[in-house]
């Protein structure tokens, strides 16, 4: 399946990325390891370590770039877009299966809504902060963002349950 993981961007070594450091190289390891293709933003931050653990367990991680961009140093892909980093957030969220979001600021909460906008699960990693554990908070009936009731919104608080949900989404699929 083509997952895409939405999240933090900015220095690595910042203090909200940097708690989550190692829980996002595991993300994209397992991933990987699962034979995921992995989409991201390309860039730095959540993007980055994940397409470092992506790397490690020599997975396939697709960045899908703003305008200018190069991206980072992990990516197989790089899709190169004429679009700002919200923008170009539509063709990241149509080309993935399932979402998962890690922390976050207004563009991933972009994302996410984007996502449940086109129907999209999408898993949120609670306990990474910012938008993925606002929005774990405000779900209706535990499980929706609107009264529309578009798609799942599911909690995962491991790299296993995130595998785990994204196997069964995979399983609904087929």
């Amino acid at each position: 399946m083509n997952v895409g993981v939405v999240g933090y961007s900015g220095s690595v070594d910042s203090p909200s990325i940097r708690k989550i450091k190692q829980t996002c190289v595991q993300l994209g390891e397992a991933l990987a390891k699962n034979n995921h293709t992995v989409f991201c933003g390309g860039r730095d931050g959540v993007m980055e370590l994940v397409s470092e653990g992506v790397k490690r367990a020599n997975g396939t991680v697709v960045g899908v770039l703003p305008y200018g961009e190069t991206g980072n140093q992990y990516l197989s892909l790089r899709i190169k877009t004429p679009f700002d980093n919200i923008t170009r957030s539509l063709v990241l969220v149509e080309s993935c299966d399932v979402i998962v979001s890690v922390g976050g600021e207004i563009g991933t909460a972009i994302e996410v809504l984007m996502a449940y906008a086109r129907s999209k699960p999408i898993i949120l990693f609670i306990n990474t902060g910012g938008w993925t554990d606002r929005f774990s908070e405000i779900l209706i009936e535990g499980k929706y963002l609107d009264s529309r009731k578009n798609t799942t919104v599911m909690k995962a608080s491991t790299v296993e349950e995130v595998i785990k949900m994204i196997q069964e989404i995979g399983r609904k699929k087929t």
